[in-house]
């Protein structure tokens, strides 16, 4: 044996390691071997295992072997290596391509029954075993390559399952299989393995999605910066060679790459990324900046705070990693009850061939045969194709309104809700900047006011300059633009407009011409309060107006929290970057019944953790990169698909791709459904397997009957759940 090592952060990249299955095998293999399976931590994103540093000692090959037991396989990974996503990635494509051939074969084999039957009504004779027919061969090898291709990813766990005594559903599905394969029932085996792969790649499909979100945060931030050296000479140099205080140069419309603080220059940053504030912000010398922010048409002198690695955007993709590690989806409730079923069926079909017999003078050859009758009904197809089928049933139908839902797991978090946390841009409102109000003061009017507006932001792309412009041209004004445009670096535009100056700007900057008025104060106090960004337009003289301008809420938005308070969440929550004020009067108007401004992402997340504390089950509805950590960390996360980050919709669980958010009341009610359905389907799989266990003792069931019963069950689980696909207009909260 070699010689024991310490394990101070001990890392192994762990092949096979994709979801939480495997994560409890691990954890119940290695626990005894560490000292506890808490000394454990998983990265299931990138398939890593930890063995944390308060482990007793142990050697690396001894965890090697450990993890071979459960017929994965572990290399050691250190810091800085470059991860394995790529081999991660082959093999999900693997699983997607076996499971794809699989489904195909079960439909070729069914084709061939249709053409050798010379019918398709004949065909029905393949759930009765071909009436004791042997079954033709081109259709047999259609099915056995079928079955091939279905458990090619469950086999080897089901074998390590069983020669380690601890049965799981992959042993449970192998034994079904097995036992329809003996009896004669191809089709039902070939069935049932399709099925149970697809639930499988559709698990390891949303791993993956998750894996790609991180990779998309990764690429928000730029791999070089312009590096401003002691001598005012300039060179590109990657961002982890930048060290704090460093300073370096941001051109305009570039993206900063590291987080820092402005030392020279002035301009707007749009900060959407990271804060998810709705419009750009000013930034003068002092400003803090962060890393994956845009600059705006200035240039920037930024000195670094942060290492590339402490960054605010490193800082989002580390929380997206955890958040995912901690909120592994709960084990189905088949699987566990699969633990005990499979081997109490197996060992009650022993006591029933042995114990007769041997104890009371039983024929053997009839025992026998009840024996086989309990195995063939205790088969569990019915019982574990009910909640695949019910869920790509579900998954289907919410593609179909326009709900990306990433996975099995996802479809029943909605009817267990009881809080929804809910971005303010991009998701209660717009994201679009517009007009709200037009104030024109002392004798000017408002087409006076909008049009020496709109030629100042003539030639602008801001987008408060944008919602001023699209304004002009709705009211069919438009002005040839200013002359001699000056942009006066964070505080606003001057110009000369048919021969007289004119300036644009905030308040702030009315106050520093020395310009301001009680009144105007006293009006723009009023818009801010109101949620409105307030431009001022003057000359030299005096504050001709204020040009109020708003992101536009959704017009169903109340309507919807009504919606979800009748649904059963209790508790509305509105989470953004943006200013206090604005927030407050939307929420207001919305009905929402808690609301928390000025948030960095770490900060939603920390009031998603609250929210769960206080609620248990908790969803955030976002769409912004920096709201990916509050996604993840919550139980459901849900992106805004139409107008969503890539990162947003990437991260999160479920995704709107209609961009309508009277879909989360839709969805808690065809989460509900949903699990009625599979509910009638368990209940109703292990009904009939218990008549026909009493019937099997009592000597009325036959083989014959148990097969009837047990594809009967299957096909009648399998209807009910494909109701899931029909009706949906008519869905009532169950």
């Amino acid at each position: 044996m070699a010689p024991a090592v310490e394990t101070a952060r001990l890392t192994f990249k762990v092949k096979g390691l994709d979801c939480v299955e495997e994560v409890a095998v691990l954890r119940r293999e290695l626990g005894p071997l560490v000292g506890g399976a808490d000394k454990l931590a998983f990265d299931v994103l990138n398939g890593r295992m930890t063995v944390l540093a308060e482990a007793p000692p142990v050697s690396a090959e001894d965890i090697r072997r450990a993890v071979r037991q459960t017929g994965m396989n572990a290399i050691e990974w250190r810091v800085g290596e470059k991860s394995a996503r790529d081999e991660s990635d082959r093999r999900r494509r693997q699983q997607v391509w076996f499971t794809s051939l699989s489904g195909l074969l079960v439909a070729t084999g069914f084709v061939i029954h249709i053409w050798l039957a010379g019918g398709f009504n004949e065909a029905i004779r393949l759930f009765a075993g071909h009436d004791g027919e042997a079954l033709p061969l081109p259709e047999m090898a259609a099915y056995a390559l079928a079955i091939a291709f279905g458990i090619r990813f469950v086999i080897v766990k089901a074998w390590y399952a069983a020669r380690g005594l601890r049965p799981d559903m992959n042993l449970l599905m192998t034994v079904a299989i097995a036992g329809a394969i003996v009896i004669g029932e191809w089709f039902e085996a070939a069935t049932v393995a399709f099925l149970f792969a697809l639930s499988l790649t559709l698990e390891s499909w949303s791993v993956g999605r998750a894996r790609r979100a991180i990779a998309a945060l990764v690429d928000l931030s730029p791999p070089m910066v312009r590096l401003l050296r002691a001598d005012g000479s300039e060179t590109d140099v990657p961002v982890a060679e930048v060290n704090p205080g460093d300073r370096f140069i941001v051109p305009a419309g570039e993206r900063i790459g590291l987080d820092g603080r402005v030392v020279a220059g002035a301009s707007t940053v749009n900060q959407a990324p990271i804060t998810g504030e709705s419009v750009p912000v000013e930034k003068a010398i002092g400003a803090e900046v962060f890393a994956g922010t845009i600059n705006g048409d200035g240039t920037l002198a930024v000195e670094a705070t942060k290492a590339a690695g402490n960054t605010m955007l490193s800082r989002i993709i580390r929380m997206v990693e955890e958040a995912h590690g901690r909120r592994a989806a709960a084990e189905q409730w088949v699987e566990k009850f699969a633990r005990v079923y499979t081997p109490a069926v197996m060992a009650l079909a022993l006591l029933v061939f042995l114990v007769p017999p041997l104890a009371f003078g039983g024929a053997w050859d009839d025992w026998f045969y009840r024996a086989l009758v309990l195995l063939v009904i205790a088969c569990p197809c019915a019982l574990v194709i009910s909640t695949p089928v019910s869920i790509v049933a579900a998954l289907a139908s919410s593609a179909r309104a326009g709900v990306l839902v990433k996975g099995g797991a996802y479809i029943e978090l909605p009817a267990r809700l009881k809080a929804i946390a809910m971005d303010k841009t991009g998701t209660i409102t717009r994201a679009e900047p517009v007009v709200a109000q037009v104030i024109p003061l002392g004798d000017h009017t408002e087409t006076e006011l909008v049009a020496r507006a709109a030629a100042l932001e003539a030639r602008s792309t801001h987008p408060l300059a944008r919602a001023i412009l699209d304004h002009a041209d709705h009211r069919g004004i438009t002005p040839a633009p200013a002359d001699d445009v000056q942009v006066l670096k964070g505080k606003g535009l001057t110009g000369t407009f048919d021969g007289e100056p004119f300036w644009l700007g905030s308040h702030r900057y009315v106050v520093e011409r020395g310009q301001d008025t009680p009144e105007t104060a006293k009006r723009v106090e009023a818009l801010e309060a109101d949620g409105k960004t307030v431009i001022a337009v003057g000359n030299p003289r005096h504050v001709c107006g204020l040009i109020a301008v708003a992101d536009t809420v959704r017009p169903e938005a109340r309507e919807i929290v009504e919606q979800l308070h009748a649904a059963g969440i209790t508790h509305v929550v509105m989470l953004t970057g943006d200013n206090r004020v604005t927030a407050s009067a939307i929420a207001r108007d919305l009905g929402i019944d808690e609301v928390h401004a000025e948030l960095l992402p770490d900060d939603k997340v920390k009031k998603i953790e609250e929210l769960v504390a206080r609620y248990g089950t908790v969803a955030m509805v976002g769409d912004g990169v920096n709201d990916a950590p509050a996604l993840a960390r919550a139980n459901l996360g849900i992106a805004m698909g139409a107008i969503g980050s890539d990162a947003a919709i990437e991260t999160a669980d479920v995704a709107l791709m209609t961009d309508d958010i009277s879909k989360l009341p839709w969805l808690i009610r065809h989460s509900r459904r949903t699990l009625a359905i599979i509910r009638q389907n368990i209940v109703f799989s292990l009904g009939v397997k218990a008549i026909f266990v009493v019937l099997t003792f009592a000597g009325y069931a036959t083989l014959w009957g148990a097969i009837a019963a047990d594809i009967g069950a299957s096909l009648l689980v399998v209807a009910n759940a494909l109701r899931i696909m029909v009706d949906e207009g008519n869905i009532s909260v169950l």
